[in-house]
């Protein structure tokens, strides 16, 4: 479980509620107490005292730099009344007084007047002290008992054994091959006297590697519940800051702290935060906070001694391309493991650790679910079976039905219904000829998927309606006639407009943006033209690097080069047009005919679905 840090000592708060007394203490001494304590003399204005001067009435003044103190003549045996005034810059005044025979001298210095000059002096380093132990105070919550004098210290989480409900490989599914490295690593630690006797050496460092989503700090959070030594955690954004050098000041704290409780385990989460190459253009000098803290951890990872405790370094990024090569290299970190989305077994076994926290009815297949989730990774498979429970419980049922998971594919794939975006009759009719044009054409189309459900029910953000095509199996290969099919797919519903209204709408812009996009990777990346042969024109994940950081999509090449590859790429979607108009002339009678219960119904699924598009002509 983690550390708890000791509470804060209150001898800190002690002394500053001592100086804030002091400080409130010297202000009533100085400001409140002449005012109560000392004699209430009226005031006027300084206009008044002056017509009063010229009309004799004054006796005597004591004139001062803040004040003008003056007592009138005295009446009938009376002592004359005393009056104060607030003075104005006025050089004629002494002569004034002298011409009214005014009697007149310059104010004492007031009594105690060392106790405000020494107050002017304690009071501002009062303040500052007591200003400096508010932060340190308010700085003890999150960063311990120094508050801010631990601006460099590590935020790393250290975990130990036995903490209550920790993960372990029991549950990790669907990387089995990255849980078999890891265990290695555990095995080390538990015993390393069956390695070392042979000479064999632990790595140093283990980077995942893998798309968002697939498990990698998961993966970490089941090391350190196996392993059995402390674990410290951390992502690699706590190590920069807007000073320069804090980074690489926790990065030495953190070591420091790990070399003390080795053997151990330290997890770098999103290390690209801080492991970006230091040519890509990110840096701007040595004194970058991100250099800086990367170079510390270079030397920190390559400065372990030969006998020194055993430390090894887990991080985990889905960006290894940017990495700096140093980081990367042997010595550091040793091994690279990927973390890749699951194949049909493993999406079936993360299923299965999921669905054991929710109810499932007797109908529910969670193999065929997992067959209709290619592609998914972890946490997308994690948030199906909580979309599925939440729709089971607003349905108000007590299990979890296998429609429940069904709608909630639609819903990762497609997003939520939107049931109040209503439809004009002609926009409605427009778009289910639109989809019914996606489904002819797909149904044809080889490689890409079985047609499983046509709606006309607005989803997501922008989608007025769609068309599910789920694969029967995972696919790692496609070869250009499927992917040719697949933009013809894609340029289904467009053909149909064109082929029924004469005309095209707004509706197929994604359509076209993906169409577009496949046919040039067909030409720059996958060598699938006969024009420009087998060349790659796309930069790979060791890609050059603008000056922002970005990669650099495309190779320099001649204005020629660059021609040629737009031709390339528009004559593969014009191709695969023409081959969708084709096939929906064809089955213009079909089309109509969909289109038409389409329109009546909103959705077509199942089989009723196959059976209609088992009536496709292909083209020739």
């Amino acid at each position: 479980m983690p550390i708890k840090e000791q509470p804060n000592s209150p001898r800190p708060r002690l002394i500053s509620n001592i100086f804030l007394a002091l400080i409130g203490l010297s202000l009533i001494v100085n400001f409140a107490l002449p005012i109560f304590l000392g004699p209430q003399i009226p005031g006027v204005p300084y206009s008044l005292f002056i017509h009063q001067v010229q009309e004799g009435e004054v006796e005597r003044a004591q004139v001062g730099q803040n004040q003008i103190q003056f007592q009138l003549k005295t009446a009938e045996g009376q002592p004359g009344r005393v009056f104060t005034t607030t003075p104005i810059f006025d050089l004629e005044l002494p002569k004034l007084l002298e011409a009214k025979g005014v009697e007149f001298a310059a104010a004492p210095p007031p009594k105690n007047a060392w106790i405000g000059s020494l107050l002017s002096w304690v009071i501002p380093p009062l303040i500052f002290v007591a200003i400096w132990q508010f932060f340190i105070r308010r700085g003890g919550g999150a960063g311990g008992p120094q508050g801010v004098l631990s601006i460099g210290k590590s935020k790393a989480k250290v975990y130990v054994e036995g903490e209550p409900g920790k993960v372990t490989f029991a549950d990790v599914a669907g990387v089995e091959e990255a849980k078999a490295e890891l265990v290695e690593i555990v095995d080390f630690l538990k015993t390393p006297g069956r390695y070392t006797q042979i000479g064999a050496r632990i790595p140093k460092g283990v980077l995942l590697v893998g798309p968002p989503g697939t498990g990698k700090t998961l993966l970490a959070k089941a090391v350190a519940g196996e392993a059995g030594v402390p674990f410290f955690s951390i992502s690699g954004s706590e190590f920069v800051e807007l000073f320069v050098g804090v980074g690489s000041s926790r990065v030495r704290d953190l070591f420091d702290q790990a070399k003390k409780q080795a053997p151990c385990i330290v997890f770098i989460d999103e290390l690209d935060a801080i492991g970006k190459s230091r040519n890509s253009g990110g840096f701007y000098g040595g004194n970058d906070e991100r250099e800086q803290t990367l170079n510390q951890l270079l030397a920190e990872m390559d400065g372990f001694a030969v006998g020194e405790a055993t430390v090894i370094v887990l991080a985990a990024t889905n960006r290894p391309e940017v990495l700096d090569p140093a980081l990367l290299r042997p010595g550091r970190f040793d091994r690279q493991v990927l973390v890749d989305r699951p194949d049909l077994a493993g999406r079936e076994l993360i299923l299965k650790i999921h669905a054991q926290k929710v109810k499932l009815g007797e109908d529910v297949n969670l193999k065929a679910i997992a067959t209709r989730t290619p592609g998914f990774a972890g946490a997308d498979l994690a948030n199906l079976v909580n979309e599925a429970a939440l729709l089971a419980a607003r349905n108000k049922r007590e299990t979890v039905a296998q429609e429940d998971f069904a709608e909630a594919i639609e819903r990762v794939v497609a997003g939520l219904e939107k049931k109040s975006r209503v439809l004009n009759e002609k926009e409605k009719k427009i778009v289910a000829y639109h989809e019914v044009g996606h489904a002819l054409v797909g149904s044809l189309t080889t490689g890409s998927g079985k047609v499983e459900k046509i709606s006309i029910v607005p989803r997501g953000m922008a989608a007025l309606g769609y068309t599910l095509q789920l694969p029967t199996e995972d696919r790692f290969l496609m070869d250009e006639a499927e992917l040719r099919g697949q933009i013809a797919t894609l340029l289904g519903g467009r053909s149909a407009e064109e082929v029924v209204f004469g005309s095209i709408t707004t509706g197929a812009s994604n359509d076209l943006q993906r169409a577009t996009d496949l046919a040039e990777r067909m030409v720059t990346t996958y060598g699938m033209s006969k024009v420009l042969g087998p060349l790659a024109y796309q930069q790979g994940q060791q890609a050059q690097f603008l000056g922002d950081g970005a990669p650099n999509p495309r190779r320099v090449m001649s204005e020629e080069t660059a021609q040629a590859i737009d031709r390339e790429v528009k004559d593969i979607v014009e191709t695969a047009h023409q081959h969708a108009l084709h096939i929906i002339q064809l089955n213009k009678d079909l089309l109509e005919t969909i289109a038409t219960q389409l329109l009546e119904t909103e959705v077509i699924e199942g089989e009723k679905l196959h059976k209609l598009l088992d009536q496709v002509q292909a083209a020739a």
